[in-house]
């Protein structure tokens, strides 16, 4: 992964469609490698983000990007990069332990981007994990705020055209 920089970007929604197309405009800029965690009340986007970097990646638009809250972990492939994404859930988890039974370490490779849903409820085994952290929190009926750290220098161009 790219380096990164200390400034968040802070960007507003004020529809699901504009949280899609952020997440687009970040899954174009991937590079494969990164792990980003996704933190933020129920109803605040995760899901829908996660559907736009998947878009933005290039996963095909006939195949259903949907939270795995049951399965615990959706994989899609992303032909446009070549990479594999990793959509993981941690709602359901009982526990951290039940984390790193998904096998998360296997995960994290150069031809692999992983995303993590509720990553706040299993951010003690993720400590040392370098990711980006996009934090997602509502500011009215259909308005978002969308914070997002330690991006790549790339990132960051593609988040603030």
């Amino acid at each position: 992964m790219n380096a990164s920089c200390d400034v968040p970007v802070v960007l507003t929604s004020d529809s699901p469609e504009r949280t899609i197309e952020i997440g687009r405009s970040l899954g174009a800029a991937l590079q494969g490698g990164e792990v980003i965690y996704l933190i933020g009340p129920l109803g605040s986007g995760k899901t829908h983000l996660i559907q736009g970097i998947a878009r933005g990646a290039g996963v095909e638009e006939t195949t259903a990007v949907i939270s795995p809250t049951f399965v615990l972990v959706n994989e899609y492939f992303a032909r446009t990069l070549g990479l594999e994404l990793y959509h993981i859930d941690a709602y359901r988890l009982n526990s951290p332990a039940e984390f790193e039974q998904l096998g998360f370490d296997d995960l994290c490779r150069p031809d692999a981007v992983v995303l993590i849903e509720w990553a706040d409820r299993v951010l003690s085994v993720l400590q040392n994990v370098p990711a980006i952290r996009v934090e997602l929190s509502h500011e009215g009926p259909t308005q978002r705020t969308l914070v997002l750290k330690n991006i790549s220098p790339a990132i960051r161009a593609a988040l603030t055209r």
